[in-house]
Order: structure tokens, then C-alpha cells, then sequence
């Protein structure tokens, strides 16, 4: 039997509304902090599939939230498209070597680096109870490709926006190759067990119009095309953060299934600009959840409220911060599942 979440991404205007949170995985939790501090840095946890199918378990046993997010990480596909990837203390990702200073050419593909993450998703699958759904994810291609640029991450992606400029024809080429990864990557983890997708485009709001259709909308477009036509059903959930007024036309030109929304985003403007009946996630400010209190109350209340009829995943408007308190975890849920409006 699906459950509430699927039901959502599929269309139901599903009560209680379902709920995840998007880094629910982490390291907010202490059972997360434990098992980090025996096993050590990230990487070895993404690798190490049974440890990561029990990070991916943690937030349901404790929360019962209604979809288990994969625990992985967006920059596996560049890893396996030949960078070099770690992650430093204080200071994030790198891949190397930079595309900004090598050709996409110079990379020798390792696509055994993705046969890890599949066999998580097994062991996930094998342990989910059966109304909560799996949500596969990967990056999509415009933010993938501003880390295999720049070898990291920037504010602004000044880097790969100047590359894209100088060189539109190389910078395309980095985008097919990523597309092309991502398809068999989303599609080895629903072959795997995973019951619907997320792809996150965390650096979409960089761009202008033009240039968000081109790096954007297309490559999503593209990716979806080709999920929808061997995997038939399986809802693909699109996640523009900083997309703005360019949501509409990024839920009409892609085909996702449902639209994320960052709390930048006013409810009441999405309810009635987007696609009628199109499912739509979020998108409660992270802070709110760090702050708790009346506010947190009363702000998830307008969410609920804003989004009363159409089909709504709860979620925020991105991920959940590292000092979040458990306990207003334990609030928000108690108020999204006691909602009636």
C-alpha cells in the first residue's frame, strides 16, 4: 500500500498532510553524531552502505516522518565521472581536477563509485516499513557543474557563470556529460528500490533568465524525459532553490511531478500562480525550526493553510540546520500531523 507521501506526489490532496525534512539525516541528531564519530569522515559513511542505510533509518525510527531521504551526497556523480572528491573540515567539498583549468576530456570515468549507493538503497528498502516511500535524489546539472568548475563551492558562482559565458560550447558539453550520468545514476537507484526522486538545484537563483532556461529548465527537462519513459509512475520531485518567479515556467518546461519550494517563496503567491493540482513541497524557513516556540507554530500554521488545496508535502524551505533542537522536531511534527484545516 503507498503511503501518504506517494499518494501526495501523485496527486491525492492527502490528510494529514505527509511530512519529511529535507537533511533529516544528519547531524542534528545525535545517533547520526555517534555513528560519524566511530566510522569517521562523510565519505567513508556514503560508502559504507550499511552504515549509510542506518542514517537514512534514524529520522523515521525516531520521527516516523512519511518519506526516508537517501543518505548520499550530490557530488557522487562527479565523483564518479572522474573528479577527485573530499571533504575538509571547515571548509567543505573539493573536486579536483577544476574544469575551469582541465578539459571534461582529461576525466576517466569510475562508475563503480555509484554500486555503493544502489546497495543502500536495497538495504534501506529491505528495513522501510511499508507506508513510508524512498526518496532517491541527485544534484542537478547546473549545480553539479558549478562544483566540477570551480572545485568547490561559491556564493555567487561567479566562476562557472564567466565559463559558461566565455565558452558555451564546453560549458554544454559538461552539462549532456552530467545529464547523461544522472539519468543512469536516478535510474540505478529506482531500479534499487528508491519510489520517487528528488533532484536539488541549490544554485539555480544565480542565474538570469536566459541563462536559467538554457542551464536550468533544459537539462532538467531532459532528465525527466527520460525517467518518466523508463520508469513510468515514479513521481520526480524539482527543487529550484532561488528560482523565484521563474517556478511557473520551470513546472511547465520540465514535466516534474511536484515542485520544491525555498522559503523565499510566499505560499499564497504559489498557490495560486503554479500549475493547478501540481503537488508542491516546503517550505518553512530552517530558522523557524531552530528558533521554535510560538512562531514556529504559527508560520507552519500559514504554510498548511496557504497550500489547504492542493496536493502538499510539508518540508522546509531547505536543510535542516545542525543545531536544531530534537525537541522542536517533535513540535513541528506534532502540529503538521494534527492539522485539520
Amino acid at each position: 500500500m503507498p503511503g501518504l507521501l506517494l499518494d501526495t506526489l501523485r496527486g491525492a490532496n492527502a490528510k494529514p498532510r505527509p511530512v519529511w525534512l529535507m537533511r533529516q539525516a544528519g547531524r542534528y541528531l545525535p545517533e547520526y553524531r555517534a555513528l560519524r564519530a566511530q566510522k569517521g569522515g562523510f565519505l567513508p559513511l556514503v560508502y559504507d552502505s550499511a552504515a549509510a542505510a542506518e542514517i537514512t533509518l534514524q529520522p523515521i525510527r525516531r520521527f516516523g516522518f512519511d518519506g526516508a531521504i537517501l543518505f548520499s551526497d550530490i557530488l557522487i556523480v562527479p565523483y564518479a565521472m572522474g573528479q577527485d572528491l573530499e571533504f575538509l573540515i571547515g571548509e567543505g567539498p573539493h573536486l579536483s581536477p577544476r574544469l575551469v583549468d582541465a578539459a571534461l576530456s582529461s576525466l576517466t570515468a569510475v562508475p563503480d563509485r555509484l554500486s555503493p549507493i544502489y546497495e543502500t538503497v536495497r538495504q534501506v528498502k529491505a528495513q522501510l516499513p511499508a507506508d513510508k516511500t524512498l526518496l532517491g535524489f541527485a544534484g542537478s546539472p547546473w549545480t553539479v557543474a558549478t562544483y566540477m568548475v570551480a572545485g568547490e563551492g561559491s556564493r555567487d558562482q561567479h566562476e562557472t557563470r564567466a565559463y559558461a559565458y566565455r565558452d558555451p560550447g564546453a560549458f554544454q558539453a559538461i552539462i549532456d556529460a552530467i545529464v547523461g550520468v544522472t539519468i543512469e545514476y536516478l535510474g540505478g537507484q529506482i531500479h534499487a528500490g528508491a519510489e520517487a526522486v528528488q533532484l536539488f538545484d541549490s544554485w539555480a537563483g544565480s542565474l538570469a533568465p536566459a541563462e536559467f532556461e538554457r542551464w536550468v529548465i533544459a537539462p532538467n527537462a531532459a532528465i525527466v524525459t527520460a525517467i518518466r519513459a523508463r520508469f513510468p509512475g515514479v513521481p520526480i520531485i524539482g527543487f529550484p532553490k532561488g528560482a523565484g518567479e521563474k517556478l511557473a515556467a520551470y513546472a511547465r518546461e520540465t514535466r516534474v511531478d511536484a515542485l520544491g519550494l525555498d522559503e523565499t517563496i510566499d505560499p499564497i503567491w504559489a498557490a495560486r500562480e503554479l500549475p493547478k493540482g501540481m503537488p508542491v513541497q516546503g517550505n518553512l524557513d530552517p530558522l523557524l525550526l531552530i528558533s521554535g516556540g510560538a512562531e514556529l507554530d504559527r508560520q507552519a500554521g500559514l504554510v498548511l493553510e496557504a497550500f489547504a488545496d492542493r496536493p502538499h508535502v510539508f518540508n522546509l524551505g531547505h536543510g535542516i540546520g545542525q543545531t536544531t533542537p530534537v525537541e522542536h522536531v517533535g513540535q513541528l511534527l506534532s502540529l503538521v500531523r494534527g492539522w485539520r484545516g
